[in-house]
């Protein structure tokens, strides 16, 4: 063996060697989710559950690793990841250019559109943002309803309101506060079917476009554990190649959500 050759061996031999110790063997997997976010996820009795969590636990049967949970405030969830209270973040987040700055995501696991709705007795039909100039719109802060409402409606003419969470913005549509709610369409579909929700219908077009709403939901991740973003993305596709997705969407939805 030359030495030119010798030397290029013992490169990769010590590449290889420094892969695998940089490696992660992962075991535990803390999962973070904000538990406020019916039906995907929320909390009863005290203890977290939903679409997400139903999924979560799925996806770590599948990657062989015990999942802990921790409920997190929707504006300090990715906050929270960097900071690693914990590992991954199951929690309805859609993979955005934005986020995707700050975050790593595992492909999508599902993806719905956003609706808006507004009072029974409300006359608006056409929610383009001509048409709801003068209004008062709400959406649950740090979100992408908010980030378009933002964008696109506040600048058209639009006042725009935002809140902690969906549920305090859907109150105050209930009690007259605002004239429209931006949110997931599943998400306003569940609050419609309660009888808080009874004041209240869909009105006007679905919303899509990938630059506000992304391409889906995704699992979050840092950017420094790309091992376990493949692991994720292994186990969605497992999940949905053996019907256990289909069961879980079948718990919670007539339709699928992917």
């Amino acid at each position: 063996m030359s030495l030119v050759t010798r030397i290029a061996a013992a490169a990769i031999l010590v590449a290889a060697t420094l892969s695998g110790a940089s490696a992660k063997e992962w075991k535990t997997v803390r999962i973070g989710t904000e538990g406020a976010y019916p039906p995907f996820n929320y909390i009863e009795n005290g203890e977290l559950k939903g679409f997400d969590v139903d999924i979560a636990k799925a996806l770590c049967a599948k990657m062989k690793v015990e999942c802990t949970f921790t409920a997190q405030d929707w504006d300090g969830i990715i906050p929270a990841l960097l900071a690693g209270k914990y590992d991954a973040i199951v929690a309805s987040m859609s993979i955005t250019e934005e986020r995707k700055k700050q975050i790593d995501f595992s492909k999508k696991y599902y993806n719905t559109p956003a609706s808006f709705v507004v009072p029974k007795n409300s006359t608006v039909t056409a929610t383009d943002p001509a048409s709801l100039k003068g209004k008062v719109l709400g959406a649950q802060g740090s979100t992408i309803h908010s980030n378009y409402l933002e964008d696109v409606y506040a600048k058209a003419g639009a006042e725009v309101k935002l809140y902690g969470k969906q549920d305090e913005a859907n109150l105050d549509l209930a009690n007259g506060r605002l004239d429209a709610v931006l949110a997931d369409k599943v998400v306003l579909l569940e609050w419609l079917n309660t009888d808080e929700g009874k004041c209240c219908k869909f009105t006007g077009a679905e919303y899509k476009d990938p630059k506000y709403f992304g391409e889906g939901v995704g699992v979050g991740i840092r950017k420094d554990n790309p091992e376990l973003v493949a692991l994720f993305n292994k186990a969605i596709d497992e999940i949905i190649a053996d019907g256990t997705y289909k069961t879980i969407n079948d718990k919670y939805f007539p339709f699928s959500v992917y």
